[in-house]
């Protein structure tokens, strides 16, 4: 290929390894997920709800960077679960509000063990780990400021 074409090498793409991490990592969970029966984005919802137990649907969906198309389908097979419950405001009917049941509070005892498990897959040491993480988060911060 010639020169000309050398950002359009897939080898020098910085999207790719960080979709194909993406990708390899979600494939990683899937096991330990499969015993809560969860998908991974059920699995980060509930993340979120475990942590605030009652938020409105859009602070879900930004805290998770899901947009409602996505987050609708998915928050209504947990309320199906009996992990949630939505229910719209009594002061005004555009915002729902999502609450984790005492049954999605359970769940948080058998999800326990499912980061220490994903840890000892992965095998990065604790300071790269946390390199990787200030740096997707920067990429991220950049990222989420030029959409707005």
């Amino acid at each position: 290929m010639d020169d000309k074409y050398a950002a359009l090498r897939l080898e020098n793409q910085l999207c790719f390894p960080l979709y194909a991490c993406a990708k390899e990592v979600v494939k990683a969970y899937k096991p330990y997920l499969d015993e809560l029966d969860l998908t991974y984005t059920q699995y980060i919802t509930m993340m979120v709800m475990w942590e605030y137990k009652e938020l409105r649907v859009k602070e879900v969906g930004e805290k998770l960077f899901l947009d409602s198309s996505t987050l609708t389908p998915l928050l209504k097979r947990l309320e199906e679960k009996g992990y949630l419950i939505r229910r719209r405001s009594e002061k005004d009917e555009r915002d729902v509000f999502v609450t984790i049941t005492g049954e999605g509070e359970a769940l948080k005892e058998k999800a326990i063990a499912v980061p220490g498990k994903l840890a000892a897959c992965v095998e990065l040491e604790p300071r790269k780990a946390e390199e990787l993480y200030r740096t997707l988060y920067e990429i991220i911060g950049t990222l989420t400021k030029k959409s707005q």
